[in-house]
Order: C-alpha cells, then sequence, then structure tokens
C-alpha cells in the first residue's frame, strides 16, 4: 500500500463540533507533499484522524467565495 500523508499548513475556520469531539473545518491541507489545497473535512480532536471531506483548488475555491458574495 503506498505510503500517505498529510499536513495542516493553515487552519481557517471551525464549521462545528459534535457531541465526539471531531470538528468539521476548513482549512488549508497538503497531501502527500502537493502544494496545499483549501480541505473541508471532519477531523479528530488531536487531528491525526479525518473523515470524508471535499479539497477545493484556490480557483475552485474563488468561484465558491465570488457565488457567496453575488
Amino acid at each position: 500500500m503506498a505510503e500517505f500523508s498529510f499536513e495542516i499548513e493553515e487552519k481557517l475556520l471551525v464549521l462545528s463540533e459534535n457531541d465526539k469531539g471531531w470538528t468539521k473545518e476548513l482549512n488549508r491541507v497538503s497531501f502527500n507533499g502537493a502544494p496545499a489545497k483549501y480541505d473541508i473535512r471532519t477531523w479528530s480532536p488531536d487531528h491525526t484522524k479525518m473523515g470524508k471531506g471535499i479539497t477545493l483548488s484556490n480557483e475552485e475555491f474563488q468561484v465558491l467565495v465570488d457565488a457567496f458574495k453575488n
């Protein structure tokens, strides 16, 4: 199995927290050493485990932000 690594380079926003302490967050995350992307997903309290999420390039994130501004 291929090795998987991640690094949260910038914590931006906690959207919610469940009763087990997992938080849904917006962060900038680098996966496998690639440039960081915007990332929305759930994280365990110590950020060693993650749930399913979505990653967005800078351009995709800007489209989303612009859509909400309008």
